[in-house]
């Protein structure tokens, strides 16, 4: 079994890398005038709220189970991810957009644009920082598989949305570096508005690709893959169960729900046949701790 890795470290790694970011872009974008980086800084900020409705979700997510909520809150950890990948799409890349088009039709040239250069280079350097950090959790979930298998089957919409972002946060640097730097070789502004757009059209497609995953999340996705195939092999190579008729699995934030239909055996008496299920049970529990909800339903069908 894969670890799940530890997206709260990773959360906090980024969050404190983008309020130093965003320190140091809204100055540089202050004194240069450029839109490419004033894109950045508007991104950084934006990252860092970001961020924070990811602690907001991951908090909501362990309240206790109520009878309006007989499954708990897990949930409403995907509903803050997928409202950061609205922002990550409106904030981050529609502003850019504006800001690139408006650059575009009334070109400016840049101020001290060494400044916007160095601070773009120790922009990069802490965003990959905290990239690598966000990599070092992912690595521990997703084993040997590529990372576009990781971000197809994961179902921690956290860090889906923190590799997200930090994916886009580092690109946008290198979009807003060249931008700059042909800026300042050709002495031509409109390459720093052009850089800009490129920016937004960016966030946007990263934020798109984002929120389809954590929409299925938000609609009811089962375990992961390879998890749920773990489950129905367990089932299938137990010593009291003769068939398994059916396995339904529904990933609720960090914790899952799991129904099963399996055939016992039928000459068993009502005591022994209790007794065998609440051992299948605690099993399970115990080889799937993320197991919370557990229904056992012996059957002679499907």
């Amino acid at each position: 079994m894969s670890a799940p890795g530890n997206s709260t470290r990773a959360i906090f790694y980024a969050l404190g890398a983008n309020l130093g970011i965003f320190a140091a872009k809204l100055a540089a974008a202050l004194f240069t005038g450029s839109g490419a980086m004033l894109a950045e800084a508007v991104h950084s900020l934006a990252d860092c709220g970001n961020q924070g409705l990811l602690l907001l979700g991951m908090k909501r997510a362990k309240l206790p189970a109520t009878p309006d909520f007989p499954l708990g809150y897990g949930k409403e950890t995907y509903f803050w991810s997928f409202l950061v990948a609205l922002m990550l799409f409106s904030v981050g890349g529609a502003f850019s957009v504006y800001e690139g088009l408006h650059k575009l039709g009334q070109p400016e040239p840049l101020e001290k644009p060494w400044l916007a250069v160095g601070v773009l280079v120790f922009s990069i350097v802490l965003e990959w920082l905290s990239l690598r950090a966000c990599l070092q959790e992912i690595n521990l979930a997703r084993e040997k598989n590529s990372l576009w298998h990781w971000f197809k089957e994961s179902r921690n919409s956290e860090m889906i949305v923190l590799f997200g972002e930090q994916l886009a946060a580092l690109l946008g640097l290198a979009f807003a570096l060249a931008a700059i730097g042909l800026s300042m070789i050709t002495g031509n502004p409109i390459y720093d508005a052009i850089g800009t757009i490129g920016i937004g059209v960016l966030l946007i497609v990263i934020a798109v690709f984002v929120a389809i995953e954590i929409k299925a999340l938000l609609i009811g996705q089962s375990a992961a893959p390879t998890r749920r195939k773990e489950i129905e092999d367990y089932l299938h190579s137990h010593p009291d169960t003769m068939e398994i008729h059916n396995v339904i699995t529904l990933q609720l934030g960090p914790e899952i729900m799991v129904s099963v239909k399996v055939g016992m055996d039928p000459e068993l008496r009502t005591g022994d046949l209790i007794r065998q299920i609440n051992k299948i049970e605690a099993e399970m529990r115990q080889k799937f701790p993320e197991i919370k909800w557990l229904f056992f339903e012996p059957d002679n069908h499907s």
